[in-house]
């Protein structure tokens, strides 16, 4: 089976969030299968890294969308690669969706909508004369508008489209139908119109062959009125179609605490000395001072989904429980703000560092004790797995992935409601944890036993490509 795998970002090349991951991780899970190949925008970042780009054909302007080539590289282990090459809309500073000042670019409806009319192109065999695919996986907002492309053009190709968080919809001013070169039909209710908006994810949810989300628990959370973003209806109308699933991400087998290199000491279950001196490393490289209590680490985006308010609001009584907390990662200017005031507060015990690092991350859950995680809502999340695959043990919100990936009282702790008070008892039981140290112990050794391999994931999803193309 030919797949072709449409991302906005992947993290060979260039990642934002969670979602480059899973694109490096999954179709290299489903390549023992399937003739699987990603197709990118050329940021810059993609053209410096991809290897042996050769440009096999162009896209015609098309209404304000300009002209682009397409090429085909790969990545360092030969995974093939197509690169959208414009470097008016993708050659630029910043990161794939926005300037340096993390401002998005005001020309996003075009830039997205040149990505995905490429991909369309593409998929119907107008720009590469030896390969087109027998079905297309599509990935977030960025990503939505192929198989709207596909259905305008009346082309039959089966589509996936995977939703990896409802929160961020690709909304435009309605004058984008007409810059993008879509039909003027389709701004409708049936269609890609939402609140006299055009919606990108909107036209991946209503035009795809099937939508999936990256866990069981999230797929029905967002057929609500609280988690659904104001297409609950629409998804429960996919959801009744039994066109609507989850499948639970995975996490790649390089996140394995006994050959890490980017570790001081590697160790495996029941090594808790080598672990302990990671600890002290950790606290060395953040300028934290000696301690006794448990080190608590937040790994995210800054952003209100993550709970980072509720981190903010019990980060003195951590502090004055004997914790220490180390906080990781960039997003809103307030939260941004606000965190390293309580660094000055208290920078003995409270470290901050804006901006993410992969070798880092992966110091801090192998140093801390347990990882942070109390999100609003959580589509999947990564940081839990690693967590636990590094002995860290995540405190959780009791939403999306997080519910379906944590053992409550066994490989960490959920809390019922995204609130100060609820996010008190988990810290409560993870202190009481921490001073019994068998149970510690315990916990720790079924944290790091659990398996998040993308085997299962691939297997799921290559039965759902299957039932999508049954003639191949």
């Amino acid at each position: 089976m030919k797949v072709l795998f449409a991302t906005p970002e992947v993290s060979d090349f260039v990642q934002v969030g969670g979602l480059a991951a899973v694109s490096a991780a999954l179709p290299r899970a489903l390549r023992p299968f399937s003739d699987i190949r990603l197709i990118v925008p050329g940021y810059r970042e993609v053209l410096s890294r991809i290897e042996d780009l050769a440009i096999l054909g162009h896209c015609p302007a098309t209404a304000e969308l300009p002209a682009c080539s397409v090429g085909l590289g790969r990545a360092r282990d030969g995974l093939p690669t197509y690169v959208v090459v414009c470097p008016a809309l993708y050659e630029r500073p910043g990161n794939p969706y926005g300037n340096e000042r993390g401002q998005d670019w005001a020309d996003n409806d075009l830039r997205f909508a040149r990505f995905c009319l490429a991909a369309a192109l593409l998929s119907q065999g107008q720009v590469d004369s030896s390969w087109s695919p027998d079905l297309v996986h599509a990935n977030d907002w960025q990503s939505g508008l192929i198989p709207a492309y596909l259905a305008w053009a009346g082309a039959q190709l089966p589509t996936i489209f995977t939703i990896h968080n409802l929160a961020y919809q690709g909304l435009f001013d309605r004058s984008t139908v007409r810059r993008i070169g879509a039909p003027d039909a389709a701004f409708d209710i049936e269609g890609v119109e939402f609140y006299n908006k055009l919606s990108f994810i909107k036209a991946g949810i209503v035009y795809a062959s099937h939508v999936t989300t990256v866990s069981q628990t999230y797929a029905q959370e967002i057929t609500t009125p609280e988690l659904g973003c104001g297409l609950d209806g629409l998804l429960r109308k996919r959801a009744e179609e039994r066109k609507l699933s989850g499948i639970l991400n995975g996490i790649d087998e390089s996140w394995d605490p006994r050959n890490c290199s980017a570790l001081s000491q590697t160790f495996e279950a029941g090594d808790w000395r080598a672990r302990a001196a990671n600890t002290e490393e950790l606290r060395r490289q953040f300028g934290l001072a000696v301690c006794r209590g448990p080190l608590f680490a937040l790994v995210a985006r800054l952003v209100h989904q993550k709970g980072v308010d509720l981190v903010l609001e019990t980060a003195e009584t951590i502090v004055a429980a004997g914790g220490q907390l180390i906080v990781t990662g960039k997003g809103e200017a307030r939260f941004e703000a606000a965190l390293l005031q309580a660094q000055q507060r208290r920078p003995e015990a409270v470290a901050v560092r804006l901006g993410f690092d992969n070798d880092e991350a992966r110091q801090i859950f192998g140093g801390s004790d347990f990882t942070l995680m109390p999100s609003r809502f959580e589509p999947c999340g990564l940081s839990q797995m690693y967590a636990q695959r590094f002995g860290s043990l995540p405190i959780g919100h009791k939403t999306g992935g997080l519910a379906e990936t944590i053992i409550d009282g066994e490989t960490g702790f959920l809390f019922g409601k995204a609130s100060t008070e609820s996010f008190l008892g988990g810290l409560c039981r993870a202190f009481s944890v921490f001073g019994a140290n068998e149970r510690f112990a315990g916990m720790r050794r079924a944290a790091m036993q659990q398996s998040f391999s993308w085997a299962s994931s691939a297997k799921s999803y290559l039965s759902l490509y299957r039932t999508a193309t049954p003639a191949v």
